[in-house]
């Protein structure tokens, strides 16, 4: 039976990178190696690595003001990078969205002085603020947003414009869609949902901002230290980059982010329609700010809820259940899910609704 993976993350994997890592594992690059036993000081792996970083810049085209950086963490670990490698001043400005936002405001107000300037949790996080009226503060050392709320399924299709530093928590839609890099200072994300397996988190920072960090910023966090050592300063998680890069690789082949793009929005499209049409499914996210990589959804009861998700994990649809602060299911449609996958949850969704009327 064929299995469709809609977890949040880890998410899928294209079947052809899978498939060219199974063929590599135990001779990578005619190294006679496994990329998870060579050393990450040898040519073979630096090779990797440098063609990871070079084809991200290709595909999200990064100028030479950034770096890009491949580091351990997780995007968690972000939530206090940022401030402590950005804070000058000691102010900054935070939009919250939901739970991984608010939880980013919480880690860098232990470092300045943070300020909640617009929060959609009155309605549930099921919209983003008007980005127009945000009443950001002067002389903020940047303000931080986060692109697209992976629970509650929504994303920014406007980007404020706080006259400063932007940073976002691009996690969950980075190469699903063209970003204005040169819009933002910092951008970061972990690479569990479009990337590849769990272990890389990706920073893309401009260079004139990683040379000042707080005093007490750990060495293992400073931007200027992995910039300065390329990544190396430590051993990287070699494994989770040699699949970002074969990703990379992937997605290069099939035209880049936007034909990615094409295909992600007719995925969403076909999944938010039948939902809409349909007086059983609901979703309750402002049709402006519908997330095109994370579709929640419920129906009329949570017992039905419940059979649902049992029902789908028998039918190969797996991780539907929704978060614990939302209930009902929700869809991840990451990248790396094919047409076929939405197409096969459409078509348990219809026989479902037939059967539980």
């Amino acid at each position: 039976m064929r299995v469709y993976n809609f977890s949040a993350g880890p998410s899928m994997l294209f079947a052809d990178v899978k498939s060219q890592v199974v063929r590599e594992f135990f001779d990578c690059s005619s190294s006679g190696m496994s990329v998870v036993e060579m050393s990450h000081r040898s040519k073979y792996y630096e090779d990797i690595h440098n063609e990871g970083i070079a084809l991200l810049r290709e595909l999200m085209h990064i100028s030479d003001d950034y770096h890009v950086l491949f580091l351990q963490g997780g995007a968690s670990q972000q939530f206090d990078a940022v401030p402590l490698n950005l804070l000058k001043t000691g102010r900054a400005d935070y939009v919250v969205t939901g739970h991984f936002s608010s939880k980013a405001a919480a880690e860098a107000k232990k470092y300045g002085d943070i300020m909640v300037v617009a929060n959609s949790k009155d309605r549930n996080y099921s919209y983003i603020p008007d980005v127009d009226t945000i009443p950001f503060r002067e002389n903020i050392d940047y303000a931080h947003i986060t692109s697209n709320n992976t629970i509650f399924g929504t994303r920014y299709t406007k980007l404020p414009n706080p006259n400063t530093i932007l940073v976002s928590d691009v996690s969950s839609i980075i190469l699903s869609e063209d970003i204005d890099v040169n819009k933002f200072g910092l951008l970061y994300a972990g690479a569990q949902k479009n990337i590849g397996p769990a272990g890389l988190t990706v920073v893309i920072v401009k260079r004139d901002l990683i040379n000042s960090p707080l005093p007490i910023c750990p060495t293992m966090l400073k931007y200027s230290v992995q910039a300065e050592a390329n990544s190396l300063y430590n051993t990287p998680p070699c494994f989770s980059i040699y699949m970002a890069m074969l990703t990379f690789r992937k997605l290069k082949s099939i035209g880049g982010i936007t034909e990615m793009y094409k295909i992600n929005k007719y995925k969403a499209k076909r999944l938010y329609d039948f939902i809409d049409n349909s007086t059983f499914y609901s979703n309750n996210v402002s049709p402006d700010n519908r997330s095109l990589m994370n579709v929640p959804f419920v129906t009329p009861s949570a017992d039905l809820d419940s059979a649902f998700v049992k029902q789908a994990e028998a039918s190969g649809l797996t991780a539907l259940k929704g978060h614990r602060l939302v209930g009902g299911m929700r869809a991840s449609i990451y990248n790396a899910m094919p047409i076929e996958g939405v197409e096969a949850l459409i078509s348990f969704m219809k026989t479902f609704e037939k059967e539980n009327r």
